[in-house]
């Protein structure tokens, strides 16, 4: 029934009452509109108040005789037993049988706690932890072998769970559930120093931001979110008619720089750990096209914030990375332009420094 967040996990089953068409029918309604059809699931959590739960109260991790701690009105199933895994598949494998679906969010929204499993003598007890993510990666297998056509991302309280391990299955991860493009310029930059930005899930979400009421343009949010996959997850029914034609506008730019943005070299122009601005560039493998990105964060009371600390030539020129010095390059989009490789290499891109939470974004072809 899954009304609140205090009822359900675990009862991975059709609701008839609320799809009474049921749900391949509401995906292929969504399909006519020429939009793929997506699933959220939790499949390692069970909420006290479900048919699982009430039927199978000993499969949950926990300690006999010691209370079961709630997170979020939710325990952890045990995976770590073969048989919770394979009821929880089933139910699942079903679903995704029973529906033309696409893509499908794997969410993980609490710590593990009462490690401890009845599925195994005390003394092997210290080997719960592991053997919960063993069957994880044993339901991934099984589902991403059974559905190859589906995309999995992978979310644990945004990139609580951000590891090669998880990738191995899931080619995507949401990053953070921080989607203040401010934020996201330090979140993304570090990620980026371990994980390829093909694996980054970066979304344009709603302004002002829920975690700190800060109100940034969609222009800005849209060209942070194509430092990673780029992406809506905001009710697009309230943005404003001039929102709305940005929307338009920044979706097509990520279209055309998709295949760059995922297989290109990442340079990082300016480091938004030691300045109040951040850059990058992203070129591509024969240096034909980049895409660069400039974000002014905040200036702070005792800088003017034209300087750079010192990391470029000039307060008003961005110092590009890994295009041919040779070649000339035009900006299709983004401040119009044509310089040679060599002077955006060694002088700089010219640019105008923007206000607060502002960008710009260049996408350079070679002529």
């Amino acid at each position: 029934k899954r009304n609140g967040d205090d009822s359900s996990l675990g009862d991975w089953t059709l609701n008839e009452k609320k799809l009474p068409a049921g749900l391949g029918d509401l995906a292929r309604r969504v399909n006519s509109l020429g939009l793929g059809f997506g699933l959220w699931f939790e499949p390692e959590m069970i909420s006290p108040d479900s048919d699982l739960y009430r039927a199978h109260p000993d499969w949950c991790l926990h300690i006999p005789g010691r209370a079961r701690s709630l997170s979020r009105n939710q325990l952890v199933l045990d995976f770590s037993r073969p048989e919770v895994v394979d009821a929880i598949y089933a139910q699942v494998a079903a679903v995704l049988r029973g529906a033309p679906i696409t893509y499908v969010k794997w969410d993980m929204n609490r710590h593990l706690a009462e490690v401890a499993s009845l599925g195994r003598e005390p003394a092997r007890q210290g080997e719960t932890y592991h053997r919960h993510i063993l069957g994880v990666y044993a339901f991934m297998e099984r589902v991403t072998t059974e559905f190859p056509e589906i995309l999995f991302e992978s979310c644990s309280g945004g990139g609580g769970r951000y590891d090669p391990g998880i990738l191995f299955y899931m080619p995507q991860t949401w990053a953070s559930d921080n989607a203040d493009p401010i934020s996201r310029l330090k979140i993304q930059h570090g990620t980026s120093l371990v994980y390829p930005l093909s694996s980054l899930d970066s979304n344009i979400a709603v302004s002002p931001n829920h975690y700190f009421k800060r109100a940034t343009s969609i222009k800005t949010r849209g060209h942070v979110a194509m430092g990673g996959l780029f992406g809506f997850q905001l009710d697009l029914s309230k943005l404003s008619e001039a929102d709305v034609a940005d929307a338009i506008e920044l979706t097509a730019l990520a279209k055309r720089t998709r295949r760059l943005r995922a297989t290109g070299e990442l340079y990082r122009l300016m480091d938004p750990f030691k300045g109040e601005q951040a850059a990058w560039m992203i070129v591509a493998a024969d240096r034909s096209e980049a895409t660069v990105t400039y974000v002014h964060r905040i200036a702070e009371a005792h800088l003017p914030p034209t300087r750079l600390h010192g990391e470029f030539p000039s307060p008003s020129h961005l110092r590009l990375q890994g295009l041919d010095p040779d070649a000339r390059y035009r900006s299709v989009d983004g401040p119009v332009g044509e310089w040679s490789g060599d002077l955006l290499m060694n002088v700089g891109l010219p640019y105008e420094i923007t206000a607060d939470f502002e960008s710009i974004f260049w996408h350079l072809r070679r002529v």
